[in-house]
C-alpha cells in the first residue's frame, strides 16, 4: 500500500511538472500585432496632400482619397491604386508596407503626375519635406512669356472644345512663336510637348505665352483625363 501511496504521488509531481513547463513560453518569444492606420487624402489640381507622410516598417495602411478637383484623377502608391475618382467623390485603397524605404505616389490619369500630382512616402525613414521650384517664366495674369523669348515673329491662335485643337496655322517658321489660346467649353490645356505647359483653362478662358522653336515637329496634347485618347494631339511643324 506504501508502494502505491508513493507511486501515485510521483505520478501527480510530474503531471503537475509537466503542466507547468507547457505555462513557461519560449525564451525570446513574443506576441506582435500589425497596426492599421488610415491616411486621408486630398487630390486636386495638381496635387496631393497627406494627412501623414510617413509610417513605420509593416504598418497597414488605408489610403482614404477624396477629390476636391474639378476633374477625375486616382491615387497609386506600391503598385496598388484607386479606381478613377469624380470630382466630390472619395475611394479608398489598402496597402500594406513591408520594406523600409520612400516610395513615389503618383496620379495615373495621363499628364496629371507631370502636372505635380505626385509625392513621396516614407516607411521606416525620416519623411521627405517637398519644395516647389520656380521655372524661368513670367507670369501677368493669364499671360505666361518664357523669358528667352520676348518679341515675337509669327502667332499661332488654337481654340480648345470637346475634344480637339483647332490651329490657324499648323505650319510656321522658326523662331519666337506666340500662342493665343482660348478654351470654348469644358476645362482643357494645351502642351506643347517638351517646350511649354499651358494653363487649365474652364470654359471662355484665354490665355497666351511665347516659346523659341527650332525647326522640326512638336507634338501638343491636352493633359486633362482621357481627353488625349478622345482625340486631342496634334502636331505642328516648324520650318
Amino acid at each position: 500500500m506504501q508502494r502505491i501511496r508513493i507511486a501515485f504521488a510521483l505520478l501527480v509531481l510530474g503531471a503537475v511538472g509537466v503542466g507547468s513547463a507547457l505555462a513557461i513560453p519560449a525564451v525570446g518569444a513574443r506576441s506582435t500585432t500589425a497596426k492599421t492606420v488610415t491616411i486621408n487624402v486630398t487630390a486636386s489640381e495638381w496635387k496631393f496632400k497627406l494627412s501623414k507622410s510617413s509610417v513605420p516598417v509593416g504598418t497597414t495602411v488605408i489610403f482614404k482619397v477624396t477629390n476636391k478637383g474639378k476633374i477625375a484623377h486616382d491615387f497609386k502608391i506600391n503598385g496598388k491604386k484607386t479606381q478613377l475618382i469624380k470630382p466630390g467623390a472619395t475611394k479608398s485603397v489598402k496597402v500594406v508596407f513591408k520594406k523600409k524605404g520612400r516610395l513615389v505616389y503618383i496620379c495615373t490619369v495621363t499628364g496629371h503626375a507631370k502636372l505635380g500630382m505626385q509625392g513621396k512616402f516614407s516607411v521606416g525613414v525620416a519623411a521627405v519635406t517637398t519644395t516647389t521650384a520656380t521655372t524661368g517664366t513670367t507670369t501677368t495674369g493669364t499671360t505666361t512669356v518664357p523669358t528667352s523669348c520676348t518679341t515675337p515673329t509669327t502667332t499661332v491662335n488654337v481654340r480648345m472644345h470637346d475634344f480637339a485643337f483647332d490651329l490657324d496655322k499648323t505650319s510656321v517658321p522658326a523662331g519666337c512663336i506666340q500662342f493665343n489660346i482660348t478654351s470654348v467649353d469644358e476645362v482643357h490645356n494645351f502642351d506643347l510637348q517638351g517646350k511649354h505647359n499651358g494653363a487649365l483653362l474652364g470654359g471662355g478662358q484665354s490665355e497666351s505665352w511665347n516659346v523659341q522653336l527650332a525647326a522640326g515637329i512638336y507634338r501638343y496634347v491636352c493633359d486633362v483625363g482621357q481627353h488625349q485618347d478622345f482625340g486631342m494631339i496634334g502636331s505642328l511643324t516648324v520650318t
